[in-house]
């Protein structure tokens, strides 16, 4: 029985942000297809806008893989995860194995593809970064807006690590398509 997208089902269930009080609560697959959209948008960017040749499709479906090993490994708070320099290794490790039991899961034949799309390495997992970092900053302008000032210190510091970044197809994104998730229904209309 194969059971790898019975898994990834359950990705609704892993709630994210988890030491903070949040407003709007956002699990593991809301983030997931976010992330996706982010990064797919990051890589059209980046061919529209500077001349690149980046296959967005497969951007985006490495980004909505990206955070499949939380099945196992539950949400890691980032300050957490990046306290000292063992456990963040320690904590890549944890997350391998539980992307290579995933995996496993599969057939032997679809094994490869989908290792391929949990491998971190290589510029696309670079745009897959960015995307997941935008998104962080985005909830932590959504949190803001809504009046919760848990998330003011986040959003300073994720904006200072997008800019630190030094990233076209972010500071795009960041001037051209942030300011309209402050929107309302009534604003966004058409």
């Amino acid at each position: 029985m194969d059971k790898f997208f019975a898994f990834l089902y359950r990705t609704k269930y892993i709630n994210r942000w988890g030491l903070m009080r949040n407003t709007e609560k956002e699990n593991l697959m809301e983030h997931s297809f976010l992330t996706a959209v982010v990064a797919h948008a990051l890589a059209e960017i980046s061919n529209a806008f500077f001349g690149n040749r980046l296959d967005a499709e497969r951007i985006a479906a490495k980004a909505l893989f990206h955070d499949v090993s939380e099945i196992f490994t539950g949400d890691m708070p980032t300050p957490v995860k990046y306290l000292n320099p063992d456990l963040k290794q320690n904590y890549k490790a944890v997350e391998k194995l539980a992307a290579d039991k995933l995996v496993e899961q599969l057939p032997e034949k679809l094994q490869s593809v989908y290792a391929d799309l949990l491998d971190e390495g290589g510029e696309e997992h670079v745009f897959v970064k960015y995307a997941d970092k935008l998104c962080a900053y985005i909830k932590c302008v959504k949190e803001v807006q809504f009046g919760n000032t848990e998330f003011v210190s986040a959003k300073a510091s994720i904006f200072k690590e997008l800019k630190g970044y030094d990233s076209r197809e972010v500071d795009y994104f960041l001037d051209n398509c942030i300011e309209a998730f402050t929107l309302t229904l009534d604003e966004l209309r058409l």
